[in-house]
């Protein structure tokens, strides 16, 4: 019995509190199996470090405790890979809490679990406990988080059919190569291993293998912990062909037999698991199109296995034609109701269509307002015939402001600063100012666009610009600016919905256009000198105003505006400048655009576009094209890669003489950077591209990695050929060879001028090719005076001016970088004509592209 029973040793847990959890109490009989369950009672409380009983002969119990200590802190050493603020969420221990060892092993195991779920197999943690007074501690954990463990091999066993590379090529599961560096997909991932088993199959059953199955797969972590061997076991089993292909429907609306034979799954083709899905996914959607939202679509198989036949009978069961009850909009926090509505194709009450649930989709989407993978849902109405249709949007970021400086193969140094807001006050207005300066461009712009004015189909915008731009062309290595041009206006724009898919848009353009050129460079006592910058440049020089109307004719059937995957665009437009003004012309052009999604992230487009502009002005002298230099089209980079900036069409290249060192032949110039080499423009152009989109793993696409591969084709051509600025004189070398002389400066009388030095040492000008003139006219004396040169002697060649192809193929890369979208294109001109500037790189950066 217990005499009596106290317990020592505590601090800060009252003796009685530690008594209540043993059974033991003062009177009451005891043995020693009583005595030990007390001791685990009072360890299972995590209380105390060490239990200790003594008196079992006496009957005077006395109990000895040592208390856990308190969690002083909890620190994390060497966790790089995983935030200290990640880990801490996971694990138990917690400052101000009694330290237990179990509670320790525990969050090794948690913190072990963290790394492992990131492929971080070869992860440890070592625990330690750093004593301080009060009987505190501070737990640290020591985590060496090792290498991310990586897929070395995978192998598989029991194909016979398919070779090990064909069915790798299949699975997410990818073995580590150094050529995959931005791959996620060589990390192991236990859920990926599941997954990979399914894509295995799901190949197999688009192959015809019906009876296929994955028997074992087992990942072993190799000895170092590092990488993993993954080995898959399978069985293939015989191939199949589609036997009967039946369609058994209990809508009356649809014929059986008719329905059949418009399915893509014949009798005879090998069998094809993804070709039955797609077939009940058409026949849901046929359904939808007459109505029908809830369809159950159901193919039932008979499998014969002598014959190595799948036969399907597709049943359509019944089902009620259903109507759209009501249009649930969630998620739209700033943007009005409204602004999504009015893309919906259905209304309440309307009967329910696929195509246009489809199509309204397409178009919240093309806001561009909303998250990605937005679907609008079906669910079930009040009754079986009602359908609700909820569209639970997430809305993004809709306003950019921008302020970046940036290089760019185009303009050089680039300092930008645009505010741009597309869903202004939530009612999708958009609204926008840009400021842009660049060593060769300069521009203020502001626009503003309301896509549905007074809520109807109308939208209405406007524009006001001020943009300088500088021509140039390269002298050696230098870019010397030739013409500028500074443009002062505005444009009204307007659009008007014409059907689902066809738009009609209108606009009003008034500029002011200055046309001038350096004075310091190319003036000769105040006036344009065609010596110097050219007949054709000097035509050019004037201020004019442009006032435009024009149109423009557009169908629009894309997924999406921002980023498309199928669909088709075509615009047609014309534009009339001279209702009032100085300018008049009529300038055409047409684009098209059809774009293809082939699975697997892949994306196809064909583009193409092409202008023409015709005067309606008359003949501005001999040798001047009716249409002014700066109205003409340009091509070059960065529409058609491969080729430089305005490096395709009509130009002129002047080309100056030089002595061959060997002969003392006169020569001309080849060196193209040493060449003058003015763009000129062209009336008409086509230009046509071939894209491919390539995915890349999903750790590239993270980083905003987006590859593709292109060809181009296209031309510039039809200007009137300039006159030549300069006829040269020529002579003939003692060896017989024809020299071209400098051009000689003339008077008004067409005299060609000399110089001499007079008695008081003063230069003086004469039409005296020797002597010195006296009063009457006269030259007098037989001293040769010194030539005056209006210019050394250079040929021009008007070259370019063909519509015959110029052919570019590349690749390109665009990289939502952090520090702004850039474009890196590796593209060579492969077709070319005389006169064209070929480029093989070009990149952008800091600007949008």
């Amino acid at each position: 019995m217990i005499t009596s029973l106290r317990v020592e040793g505590t601090q800060r847990i009252e003796p009685e509190t530690a008594l209540s959890y043993t059974k033991l109490r003062q009177g009451q009989a005891y043995t020693n199996e009583t005595l030990d369950q007390a001791i685990k009672d009072l360890y299972a409380s995590d209380l105390f470090a060490d239990v200790s009983i003594s008196g079992a002969e006496t009957g005077e119990i006395v109990i000895r405790v040592r208390e856990n200590p308190i969690i002083n802190r909890v620190i994390f050493e060497g966790n790089k890979r995983l935030k200290e603020d990640k880990i801490s969420k996971e694990v138990r221990l917690k400052p101000r809490q009694i330290f237990t060892r179990s509670a320790v092993r525990a969050d090794v195991a948690r913190i072990i679990e963290l790394y492992r779920r990131q492929g971080r197999f070869a992860a440890t943690v070592q625990p330690k406990m750093v004593s301080l007074d009060q009987n505190r501690v501070d737990v640290v954990f020591e985590v060496s988080e090792g290498p991310k463990s990586k897929v070395r091999q995978i192998n598989i066993i029991g194909n016979e059919v398919f070779d090990d590379g064909k069915l790798r090529a299949q699975m997410a599961t990818k073995e580590a190569r150094f050529y995959r560096f931005l791959s996620s997909g060589t990390s192991y991932d236990q859920d990926r291993l599941a997954y990979d088993q399914q894509k295995l199959r799901q190949f197999y059953l688009t192959q015809g293998y019906a009876d296929f199955r994955v028997t074992s797969a087992v990942a072993e972590l190799t000895p170092d912990r590092k990488d993993f061997i993954i080995t898959y076991v399978v069985e293939e089993g015989p191939r199949y062909k589609f036997g009967d292909v039946t369609v058994d429907s209990d809508i009356r609306d649809f014929e059986g037999k008719k329905l059949a034979a418009t399915l893509p799954v014949k009798k005879g083709d090998w069998y094809n698991a993804k070709m039955v899905e797609d077939t009940v996914d058409n026949l849901s959607e046929t359904a939808g199109l007459f109505g029908y939202a809830f369809t159950d679509v159901n193919p039932e198989f008979q499998r014969d296995r002598d014959a190595l036949t799948m036969s399907i009978n597709f049943h359509i069961g019944q089902a009620q034609r259903t109507y759209v009850e009501r249009v649930d909009i969630t998620g739209n926090v700033n943007t009005q109701d409204k602004v999504i509505r009015r893309e919906v194709r259905v209304a309440e009450g309307d009967a329910f269509n696929s195509f246009q649930v489809k199509r309204s989709q397409d178009r919240i989407n093309s806001l561009g307002y909303f998250q990605d993978k937005f679907e609008i849902k079906q669910v079930q109405g009040s009754t079986p015939d009602r359908v609700v249709l909820e569209a639970n949007v997430e809305e993004k970021a809709t306003g950019q402001l921008q302020l970046s400086a940036g290089f760019s193969s185009l303009e050089r140094f680039i300092i930008q600063a645009n505010i741009t807001q597309e869903n202004f006050r939530g009612k999708g207005q958009t609204l926008r100012a840009g400021v842009n300066y660049s060593s060769y461009s300069k521009s203020i712009e502001l626009g503003f666009t309301e896509p549905y004015i007074f809520d109807k189909n109308i939208a209405l915008g406007v524009d006001l610009f001020r943009r300088d731009y500088n021509a140039f062309q390269f002298v050696g290595t230098s870019r010397n600016t030739t013409y500028s041009q500074v443009s002062t206006g505005f444009q009204v724009r307007t659009g008007v919905a014409l059907t689902e898919y066809w738009q009609l848009a209108g606009r009003y353009s008034f500029s002011y256009d200055e046309v001038g050129l350096d004075q310091a460079t190319f003036f000769t006592n105040g006036s344009c000198d065609p010596l110097k910058a050219g007949r054709y440049l000097c035509d050019s020089l004037g201020n004019r105003l442009t006032s435009s109307v024009g149109y423009s004719l557009i169908f629009d059937s894309l997924n999406s505006r921002l980023r498309p995957t199928r669909g088709q665009r075509f615009v047609f437009s014309q534009d009339f400048a001279g209702l009032g003004g100085d300018v008049k012309y009529v300038r055409t052009r047409v684009e098209g655009s059809k774009f293809w999604g082939l699975g697997s992230g892949f994306v196809a487009s064909v583009t193409a576009e092409g202008g023409y502009i015709r005067s309606l002005e008359g003949s501005r002298g001999p040798g001047i094209d009716k249409v002014r230099i700066t109205d003409r089209f340009y091509l070059g980079e960065p529409q058609f890669r491969g080729f430089d900036i305005r490096g395709v069409g009509p130009r002129v290249l002047r080309q100056s003489y030089t002595t061959d060192a060997t002969t003392g032949a006169q020569v001309l110039v080849t060196d193209r950077n040493q060449i003058v080499d003015d763009a000129l423009g062209g009336n008409a152009y086509y230009l046509g591209k071939v894209e491919l989109e390539i995915p890349l793993g999903s750790g590239a696409r993270e980083l905003g990695l987006r590859p593709t591969i292109y060809a181009q084709v296209g031309s510039l051509f039809s200007i009137t050929e300039p006159l030549k600025t300069a006829t040269f004189p020529t002579t003939v070398d003692a060896n017989g060879r024809e020299v071209v002389l400098p051009l000689p400066q003339r008077d008004t009388a067409g005299n060609a001028l000399y110089s001499y030095v007079n008695g008081a040492g003063v230069s003086v000008t004469t039409a005296c090719a020797t002597g010195i003139p006296d009063g009457s006219g006269n030259c007098n004396g037989i001293v040769p005076n010194t030539a005056l040169i209006a210019s050394q002697p250079f040929k021009e060649t008007f070259l370019g001016n063909s519509a015959r192809p110029r052919v570019s193929v590349g690749i390109g890369v665009n990289w939502t970088s952090p520090f702004g979208p850039l474009r890196i294109d590796l593209a060579k001109a492969i077709v070319t004509q005389p006169g064209d500037d070929k480029k093989l790189v070009t990149f952008n950066v800091g600007t949008q592209f």
